[in-house]
């Protein structure tokens, strides 16, 4: 099940051009100097477990080294709000996974594809601390054979962290890459900060830059559904506020009418801007609410009629976003709605 983290993320790197950027600024220089970047191209297909598409995507590309050799680029882009302990050792069940899966399509090879998995991280709690290196999760004897000498017996294996959280916005914005790149990387970084608004509109430049690049209103309207998506009240109409200043007044109307009912009556007062940000969000609180929804209907969980209308009457965003989360994984209401009997 795609949430909104989900889909903005493939959005924006499933292009290689986009992709290329990110891993160049991520992956470590010795290794970005050998690749050959103009021959990367993104992989059909998937390998990961149908239940971990809840809560992360995957991406896959191919690139050629220079001077000749192959080279796979596993991304696994994490948005969970808390850090993973056991990242590495799901990580390395991926890879070995795809290697799986590139033996049965290059039989007549003899040897494997080196794979760099990334994770992109953008939990709002805090900096990536999970081990990186699988060996680090193994408990060693501490008495007999010497540590060093256990850890050459246990799987090795270590993944790359472009963690988000640890870097300004201005570095963000110094970035390489197309703007949709940069601006993309602000978003998953202050989405679910309380500081959004207040950034918002030293990002207008940046946002008219995708917007006045080819394609660049597709792009520049998922950016701005996204951040109403994860922001705040506050957030909600700062983001408001940089659409009409970007799209101006009547296309922005345009835009938030196609995401909101509740928005039509309201957007037609062009000069009221808070009154546009303030119908987008109770559009938003059913939209989130509908999601809700829809994603226990699709997971088999029945909801009654009370329940149903509980959920649908519901305008506070915080427990919208919280029931969101939990339905991702809910085999019962009880384990969505917290006041239900387990």
């Amino acid at each position: 099940m795609s949430g909104p983290h989900d889909l903005f993320v493939r959005f924006t790197f499933g292009q290689p051009e986009r992709a290329a950027a990110e891993l160049r600024a991520a992956l470590p220089p010795e290794l970005v100097s050998r690749v050959d970047w103009s021959t990367l191209r993104r992989e059909p297909g998937s390998v990961v477990d149908t239940q971990l598409r809840e809560t992360e995507s995957d991406l896959l590309f191919s690139a050629h080294l220079r001077g000749g050799g192959s080279l796979l680029f596993y991304v696994l882009i994490e948005h969970q709000s808390s850090v993973d302990r056991w990242m590495a050792l799901r990580m390395l069940r991926y890879v070995v996974r795809q290697l799986e899966r590139w033996r049965l399509d290059h039989p007549e090879s003899t040897q494997l594809p080196i794979i760099l998995p990334l994770v992109l991280y953008h939990g709002p709690e805090g900096s990536w601390t999970a081990p990186r290196q699988v060996e680090e999760l193994f408990e060693m004897p501490d008495e007999g054979v010497l540590p060093e000498r256990w850890r050459t017996l246990v799987p090795r294996f270590e993944y790359q962290v472009d963690d988000l959280t640890v870097e300004r916005a201005e570095s963000l914005m110094e970035r390489p890459g197309p703007p949709l790149v940069r601006l993309a990387l602000l978003a998953l970084r202050y989405g679910r900060t309380e500081d959004l608004a207040e950034r918002l509109p030293d990002w207008t430049a940046l946002f008219a830059q995708v917007e006045a690049a080819p394609n660049g209103f597709e792009e520049f309207r998922t950016v701005v559904h996204y951040l109403l998506l994860v922001g705040d009240k506050a957030a909600r109409g700062a983001t408001v506020d940089v659409l009409v200043s970007v799209a101006g007044a009547q296309r922005a109307e345009e835009l938030m009418a196609t995401w909101s009912e509740e928005l039509i009556e309201k957007g037609r007062q062009r000069g009221r801007i808070e009154g546009r940000a303030e119908g987008q969000a109770e559009g938003l609180a059913k939209a989130r609410a509908e999601d809700v929804l829809r994603i226990l209907s699709a997971r088999g969980v029945p909801v009654d009629e009370k329940a149903r209308q509980r959920i649908l009457t519901c305008t506070e965003m915080a427990t919208l976003d919280r029931w969101f989360d939990k339905a991702l994984t809910a085999t019962r209401l009880a384990e969505v709605l917290d006041d239900l009997p387990q």
